[in-house]
């Protein structure tokens, strides 16, 4: 597969989004608008929160309609509260209808996870962690949700599986330990001439015992480690390598586990169960 940037994947995602609902065409829209009527709506926040895709709606409206002028009050990584005006966007009404829900749909998932995200880190607070995403996304939307991760102020781990290489359970398993593992990855980056960071993750003392005396790697992910064994874990990993913590990590017990002296903690839950945040798109 060729690698796309981050440009064609969304603008693919808004096209790929405005066939799947608009088809043939909004005739709602089209049978009671004219086509040269113009007006203005206002995008008005319902519930406190972080907002996101301020930036992703103003592509989305010149993707769609390149005449449409938006005029940005809130940025895009600041708190908001219940009756606020984030924008305004004025233009042909046929085009703020046809976007209306694109531009919520995107703006409300963005934003619940910006926020869910805003609230690890700030559990965080006063360590040395950083929270992470993962792939456990939307799929077609991942570079959006990770992008919400930021605004909130969490890190992005890999985008894909091309940027990485993460040696999971199921890779180390498959090609017969760890250290079959290790070694087969730098014959193959060196064969592909790739310069790839190499995380692996381990599931006891004895699997962190192996990868120390392998070496070359850069990160060790201790998955489904409990406290106390993360902080046995750090020391006996010594700074040689970066560490991460993963599994079960949720933001009641997070800042236990940074207290363990952890680089980073991995949460899937920032991207696959949050909770939209409220907003409308309405007429002024």
């Amino acid at each position: 597969m060729t690698l796309k940037t981050t440009e064609q994947l969304i603008n693919e995602l808004i096209a790929l989004s405005f066939a799947e609902d608009i088809g043939d065409g909004d005739h709602t829209t089209l049978s009671c608008i004219p086509a040269d009527a113009n007006g203005k709506s206002r995008l008005i926040i319902k519930e406190d929160g972080i907002i996101a895709g301020v930036e992703m709606a103003a592509r989305i409206f010149d993707f769609f309609d390149k005449e449409m002028k938006m005029t940005v009050f809130i940025n895009d990584g600041a708190a908001v509260k219940y009756g606020d005006i984030a924008f305004t966007v004025e233009g042909k009404v046929q085009s703020i209808l046809q976007t209306e829900r694109l531009i919520l749909n995107v703006m409300q998932r963005m934003s619940g996870i910006a926020t869910t995200t805003r609230r690890y880190v700030k559990a965080l607070e006063g360590t040395n962690t950083h929270i992470l995403d993962t792939r456990k996304t939307t799929p077609g939307m991942r570079i959006m949700e990770k992008e919400a991760v930021r605004i909130g102020g969490g890190v992005n781990h890999r985008i894909g599986l091309f940027d990485m290489i993460l040696l999971k359970d199921n890779h180390i398993d498959f090609a017969g330990g760890i250290e079959q593992a290790i070694t087969s990855t730098h014959k193959y980056l060196k064969d592909k001439n790739k310069d790839l960071k190499i995380e692996v993750e381990v599931r006891n003392f004895n699997d962190i015992d192996t990868v120390l005396r392998i070496g070359g790697i850069n990160r060790i992910m201790l998955d489904n480690f409990s406290v106390e064994d993360t902080r046995e874990a750090v020391k006996r990993i010594g700074g040689k390598y970066e560490t991460e913590s993963s599994g079960g990590i949720t933001v009641t017990n997070l800042r236990d586990y940074a207290d363990c002296g952890v680089d980073f903690i991995s949460v899937g839950a920032l991207t696959h169960s949050v909770k939209s945040l409220d907003m409308s798109l309405k007429a002024v």
